[in-house]
């Protein structure tokens, strides 16, 4: 009987060229003694290879390993061949040196720029270790980058010793001309408004170039509602030019808000409705104004108008202007019409300060004209503020991040008789304290207080509500002194939804009943991001110090937020 044994043949061939293809060749590198040979193991380098190329590559980096840790005048043998399978090199590492010593630093860098980087500065050296040279080259030439020279080369030049275990050497740098911006093209969002480039970013023609400073101005546009960034800056280099292109995007800003509470009436025992509706416009005419509108109508028949307008930037300079006017009538008992102007300095992205006039005209619609408690009468308020706003506008969930407002006023009220020296003070802050991707604490502080020698109750503070005091109905507090601390737990369950607790409390003075009262307001809430907007639901129930919770006295309200 004939037998093939051609596939027999073929696989025994194959077999061979596997096993001669997967021998490893090794490496063995020896020091001039043990001790030197100790030294070079302690590297770890890698001692077996697939090919000759492999092999070369890692003598070669570890060569560079120990010259850069101090052993600058090492000399090393060829690759000696010992088999098929092995190789091995020789390398007498000679003298160590531990430092260097860096002179004619001085016409290039300051004393406070070596700091990070050396213990030991002098007014014509300073010293670092050998083995963090390439890590202190690397720094100082982005020094030199951020001074706007981007395209700038450092070396060491007359390398010699300084005594048998440091060295010495000068600095050589190959500075080129010095960059400044010429020219910023914004890509994308044409229109953005040229004063926030100016004021805002505070990015401008003739700034001296530095990418990574360019890159933390525009990082602020995260706090603007109206614009984003696409993605980072880009220059392009000339000759003769540096152009900074810009590409952002315009961001819908508008937005409409309202909600809807109800409770129970608790001497009818019917349920009654309260809400309001707030319309704010922002940068429609892409100069960065804004424009809000508020209406507010709830159960205890008072009527809330205010309109506020904020032009940022006037006549392209670091001065804007408010102006606000709002209206309130309570019931049959009067109407009180507020003015504002104020004139504010822009002194940092995220802060302002501000100087203004405040004008209040108080009108008693009571036939009992000469009820000592409301009465006619004007005030003039000349007013200070400070403002501190940090957002992050593309958390739609939780835009606001940390917020500080302090006002003071001084003015006087006259009536018909009488002109009455008063100040006034408040203060509002929050902050967003995140524990983990999902776990955050929200709380907010608010406070005001008005100091007169009499008081009219058409004057006062009114509070409570969704935006203060929740569990209580809207503006139902009445007060010339109050602080209400307001705390929320909240859980993200998804990206679209998260619930909360509602833990609020308050104190608060009026000197014309002469009580003092401590409230409080539990419940909880969630926010839902719809396709029509932020929905927000809070369910609380308020409550005075000493006094029973009534589930029956719960208010729930909602709210909706819906940009276009």
């Amino acid at each position: 009987m004939k037998i093939n044994t051609s596939p027999l043949l073929s696989l025994l061939i194959c077999l061979l060229f596997l096993q001669v293809k997967g021998q490893n060749i090794s490496l063995t590198i020896k020091g001039s003694d043990s001790t030197q040979t100790k030294i070079i193991n302690a590297l770890n380098y890698q001692k077996t290879f697939k090919d000759f190329q492999a092999l070369k590559l890692e003598t070669n980096t570890i060569i560079k390993q120990l010259q850069e840790i101090g052993y600058i005048e090492l000399n090393h043998q060829k690759l000696t061949k010992v088999s098929s399978k092995e190789f091995v090199l020789e390398i007498d590492l000679k003298q160590k040196y531990d430092t260097i010593y860096i002179y004619d630093y001085h016409p290039y860098f300051k004393t406070e720029d070596l700091e990070s980087i050396s213990n030991t500065i002098h007014d014509t050296y300073f010293v670092i270790p050998i083995s963090k040279t390439a890590y202190v080259l690397d720094f100082l030439n982005s020094l030199l980058a951020n001074k706007g020279t981007p395209f700038a080369t450092l070396q060491l030049k007359d390398i010699e010793k300084q005594n048998e275990r440091n060295l010495k050497a000068s600095l050589s740098p190959s500075i080129d001309t010095k960059r400044t911006i010429d020219k910023i093209v914004v890509k994308g969002y044409e229109k953005f408004p040229k004063s926030y480039l100016k004021h805002f970013l505070k990015i401008k023609p003739k700034n001296t170039f530095n990418l990574q400073n360019l890159k933390d101005k525009t990082g602020k546009l995260a706090s603007l509602p109206f614009a984003s960034e696409i993605k980072p800056p880009e220059v392009l280099f000339s000759k003769d030019s540096t152009i900074v292109y810009l590409y952002l995007d315009k961001v819908k800003s508008n937005s409409f808000d309202g909600f809807l509470g109800f409770g129970t009436n608790e001497e009818t025992n019917n349920l009654e409705f309260d809400g309001y509706l707030n319309l704010n416009l922002v940068n429609n005419l892409n100069y960065g104004e804004s424009l809000r509108l508020n209406y507010k109508s709830d159960e205890l028949d008072q009527q809330t108008f205010n309109i506020n307008l904020d032009l940022p930037y006037l006549f392209n300079s670091p001065l804007g202007t408010e102006l606000n006017l709002r209206i309130f009538k309570k019931d049959s008992s009067f109407t009180t019409a507020t003015q504002k102007a104020n004139l504010y300095y822009q002194v940092a992205a995220n802060q302002r300060l501000y100087v203004g006039i405040e004008s209040t005209q108080s009108s008693n619609l009571l036939d009992n004209t000469s009820s000592s408690v409301i009465d006619d009468f004007n005030t003039t308020f000349y007013k200070l503020r400070y403002r501190y706003q940090k957002n992050n506008t593309r958390q739609v969930i939780y835009p606001l991040k940390s917020s500080l407002q302090i006002d003071l006023g001084y003015g006087n009220r006259k009536q018909t008789n009488e002109t009455q020296n008063q100040t006034t003070s408040s203060i509002q802050a929050s902050q967003l304290f995140y524990l983990n991707n999902r776990n955050s604490f929200f709380t907010k502080i608010q406070g005001a207080v008005l100091f007169s020698d009499t008081y009219l109750s058409n004057e006062m503070f009114r509070f409570g509500g969704i935006n203060n005091l929740r569990g209580f109905e809207e503006n139902s507090i009445e007060t010339n002194l109050y602080g209400v601390l307001n705390t929320e737990y909240r859980y993200l369950l998804s990206k679209n939804l998260y619930i909360h607790s509602i833990i609020d409390a308050a104190y608060v003075e009026n000197e014309i009943t002469e009580t003092k009262q401590k409230l409080f307001g539990l419940g909880f809430g969630f926010g839902l991001i719809t396709q029509a907007g932020l929905l927000k639901f809070n369910y609380a129930n308020g409550k005075s110090d000493g006094q029973k919770i009534k589930l029956s006295e719960s208010k729930i309200h909602l709210s909706l937020t819906a940009k276009f």
